[in-house]
């Protein structure tokens, strides 16, 4: 009896032990299970939040007309449907420049009128072939008339609002989004320079390696001087507690600046040039013989009274009693320093003594800080020095004095420079050094912060760039379409049965440990 006890006890005992390790076994491998199927969730779900890839819904487009005082130019923007930080990567595809002049001079003369007009058709038909034809509907289209129209709204306000009527009935028959026509202020083109001269050197944006936009660590802004040929503007970011109505705070790919802008009406290099001729007839007791210190000696000229004075500009230096009919016939002297003087007396530069922070006719202006980028007539200008690749002051002087000293055979003999233009060159290098020394405050230290440059990657700098980008904020941004590595079904599908293997496993796992205690 005592012997099949034993060997029973020791069969029980055996078997016990099979139970116990067959017991480890299960609940080692229901274990593994569960380690295994939350490695599997969270491995799927990393997959799918972090692998998955964009396919761009392509590019949208828009339109700007430049309507400037001595042309119009139309640029052709496109930028992907998916914007950045609410505001859209724009870039320039096509250029046009209409020929003729500026739409203020509208109604001055009829067949010039019509030649115009043919020219701009024909730009907004190469701008249309440009776009994919089930995208003009959605393309807008924008007109910002600058300077020109401004003076004309001032000289004749009914004038003006028919000219752009007119451009609105034209614009608004085309195959695109019309949204409007209107003069813009001058405070909006100086900031449009801005934002388009720093997107343009990459102080918003920049591509990093994973070929993502990002804003540039520690990215410094560059102020922008436009010159056109009613107005001029100067804008640069300045301290965050200045204020006044010539500071603007804008918001742009998620970041804040504080912007001193001002335009400066009647300085634009046409326009200034018509008040010092103004100025010379005025003085002048003699209008048969008017000598020019700033033009060529060896070139004259003659013009109607009222081509001088019979604009919104010069109309207050008039004569109280004159022909408009009247010619009036310059002569050239080729003499530098008395062109500088007569440029000067142009500018008051006296309203501004013993004010800090104040650039010319009493004007608002911070301390200038940082680099500068000068572009459209200042470009032109030092181009035609050559000094637009100098940053020394004195070199531009001393290209300055040397050009206005030579006379007009002299000129055209060593300039390829249309002379319309040529013979300006000496009145508007000294337009261009007082404006910069005397009323924005250049001098030979800071002179080497002046870039002058046409453009930047093969990019026009224009306000009209600023203006589209600023534009874009308006315009909805489509997302983009999501490729997921998964398929949504199969995704689903694996993570509800990995999910029940893991709860299975981890029910059996408390059982077990709960038997193991009891």
């Amino acid at each position: 009896m005592i012997n099949k006890e034993s060997q029973s006890s020791d069969h029980l005992t055996a078997a016990s032990r099979r139970g116990v390790r067959m017991a480890k076994v299960a609940v080692a491998l229901a274990a593994v299970f569960m380690l295994a199927s939350i490695a599997v969730i969270i491995s799927i779900a990393v997959v799918q939040t972090h692998k998955k890839t964009y396919i761009s819904r392509g590019l949208k487009y828009g339109i700007v007309l430049d309507a400037g005082s001595s042309r119009t130019t139309i640029y052709l923007y496109e930028w992907p449907a998916e914007k950045e930080n609410n505001t859209g990567v724009v870039s320039q595809t096509t250029k046009c420049e209409v020929k003729g002049p500026g739409i203020s001079d509208f109604g001055v003369d009829e067949k010039q009128d019509q030649k115009t007009w043919t020219s701009l058709k024909n730009c907004m038909a190469n701008i249309t072939k440009a776009i994919p034809s089930h995208q003009h509907n959605s393309t807008p289209v924008f007109l910002g008339a600058t300077a020109g129209m401004r003076l004309l709204h001032m000289k004749n306000e009914d004038t003006s609002n028919a000219i752009l009527k007119d451009m609105r009935n034209y614009l608004s028959s085309l195959p695109f989004n019309f949204q409007n026509a209107s003069i813009i202020s001058g405070q909006e083109e100086g900031l449009y320079g801005w934002i388009t001269v720093n997107y343009l050197m990459g102080n918003f944006l920049e591509l990093n390696l994973w070929n993502a936009w990002v804003h540039p660590r520690g990215a410094k802004t560059v102020g922008s001087l436009d010159l056109g040929g009613a107005s001029t503007q100067i804008a640069f970011a300045t301290s965050d507690d200045a204020s006044g109505e010539d500071i603007i705070r804008v918001s742009l790919y998620g970041y804040e600046y504080n912007i001193y802008t001002h335009s400066f009406l009647c300085y634009g290099k046409n326009e200034a040039e018509k008040r010092v001729l103004a100025k010379l007839s005025k003085e002048s007791t003699n209008w048969v013989n008017v000598k020019h210190p700033c033009y060529p000696s060896g070139y004259n000229i003659s013009m109607p009274a009222e081509d001088i004075f019979g604009r919104e500009c010069t109309n207050k230096d008039a004569p109280l009693e004159y022909s408009p009919k009247q010619n009036i016939t310059f002569f050239g002297q080729s003499n530098p320093e008395q062109c500088k003087v007569l440029v000067r007396s142009i500018f008051d530069l006296t309203s501004c003594q013993g004010t800090e922070n104040c650039s010319f006719d009493g004007v608002y202006q911070p301390t200038l800080s940082g680099d500068f980028m000068a572009y459209a007539g200042f470009y032109w200008t030092a181009l035609a020095l050559k000094a637009e690749g100098s940053k020394s002051m004195e070199l531009f002087n001393m290209n300055m004095k040397l050009f206005c000293s030579k006379d007009w055979k002299n000129l055209k003999q060593n300039y390829k420079i249309s002379e319309i233009h040529l013979k300006s060159y000496c009145y508007s290098a000294n337009y261009v050094h007082t404006i910069l020394a005397d009323g924005y405050k250049f001098n030979t230290g800071n002179w080497n912060n002046l870039s002058f440059q046409k453009e930047v990657n093969k990019t026009s700098i224009a306000w009209s760039l600023g203006y589209m980008l600023a534009l874009s904020n308006m315009i909805p941004a489509e997302g983009k379409i999501i490729k997921l590595p998964i398929n949504n079904v199969l995704f689903t599908g694996l993570l509800l049965l990995f999910s029940a293997l893991t709860i299975i496993t981890l029910t059996y796992l408390v059982i077990a440990l709960a038997r193991f205690c009891y």
